[in-house]
């Protein structure tokens, strides 16, 4: 048990596996829509991040995004298919770190299915632009931390818990597997 959560009075650690881990992880992707997407995990070199837009979670929890085929991350991603997301949904609450596996792809009826005209600032030629690849991030390892309930629960439990000399955060964390 961490030394912060020794002094909880109430549970706050909960794993969530199948439909609801898929339900969390999507619930706090969401909350967040951009991640930073680090590349070079295991090469022993200073990692790489950089800010990306989630497209889409599917069924099987894997994290697909838009990359163009002549950038730094598909060439890292190439050399060392390890990955790690990090998303930050608000300043107290919705934090999901993901370990995972990524591959480059051309599926053109997936990039299709994921385009959005903003898109067209980084791929000039639209949806059609040869440049457009996919990647897919399978998750390996992943982890949440939240509140149980809306912020202002939390802030309150917060004010209470520093009047009356008592950890109480309303926080839960744990574990997702999909």
């Amino acid at each position: 048990m961490d030394s912060i959560n020794k002094n909880q009075s109430e549970e706050n650690h909960k794993d969530l596996t199948g439909e609801e881990g898929l339900k969390k992880m999507k619930e706090l992707v969401q909350k967040a829509s951009t991640c930073f997407f680090c590349t070079n995990i295991k090469t022993n070199k200073s990692f790489s991040a950089r800010p990306m837009s989630v497209q889409k979670i599917d069924e099987q929890g894997n994290a697909w995004f838009l990359s163009a085929s002549d950038s730094k991350k598909n060439a890292e991603v190439f050399d060392d298919p390890a990955v790690q997301l990090l998303f930050k949904g608000s300043d107290y609450s919705d934090f999901l770190t993901v370990y995972g596996t990524a591959s480059v792809s051309h599926d053109e009826k997936m990039i299709h299915e994921l385009w959005n005209p903003i898109l067209k600032t980084w791929f000039t030629e639209g949806k059609n632009d040869p440049r457009i690849t996919l990647i897919k991030v399978a998750p390996l390892q992943a982890y949440y931390w939240d509140t149980k309930h809306v912020q202002v629960v939390g802030l309150i439990k917060r004010l209470v818990g520093a009047a009356i000399s008592k950890t109480m955060d309303d926080s839960i964390e744990g574990k997702i597997k999909v």
